[in-house]
């Protein structure tokens, strides 16, 4: 329960980390904008305008995309037990460990390799409802799931 907690705790580090990213950014191109709105008028100015207004609208479609994954992680309840792997499980095969959230990246601790994997994902879409004692194949390789958490 302590490694979930600690994993969960990882992936909204890694999405506040991404805000802040994008918050900068944003305060980026916006002073960008600013400072084409005060230089001088012509093509060269609207095309400036223009590449800076399509970035902010790339960076609002990112934003979008960060709420829908901070949600994700809101629907996780760590606490909630279940044989079956589900959002929030950490699972154990015997090739690799999992936590389905989001896609955080790795999670390294005293030795341990835990990928935080998004729920969408293809190894994710192959374990979800899969039990102790469970095999699926993934990529060529044949894997055993030796615990669910």
């Amino acid at each position: 329960m302590e490694r979930k907690k600690e994993l969960l705790q990882f992936c909204w580090d890694y999405m506040d980390q991404r805000t802040a990213r994008l918050q900068r950014s944003g305060a980026s191109l916006q002073e960008s904008l600013d400072s084409e709105t005060k230089s001088s008028a012509g093509d060269k100015h609207e095309t400036g305008r223009a590449m800076v207004q399509l970035e902010q609208e790339k960076l609002a479609q990112q934003l979008q995309e960060l709420n829908r994954t901070k949600a994700v992680l809101q629907k996780i309840d760590i606490g909630k037990k279940s044989d079956k792997i589900r959002l929030g499980s950490l699972v154990r095969t015997s090739l690799a460990h999992y936590f389905i959230a989001i896609s955080a990246g790795v999670f390294k601790q005293d030795g341990s390799l835990i990928y935080c994997i998004s729920s969408g994902s293809p190894i994710a879409q192959l374990l979800f409802g899969k039990e102790v004692g469970d095999t699926f194949v993934f990529n060529g390789s044949s894997h055993s799931v030796l615990e669910v958490v």
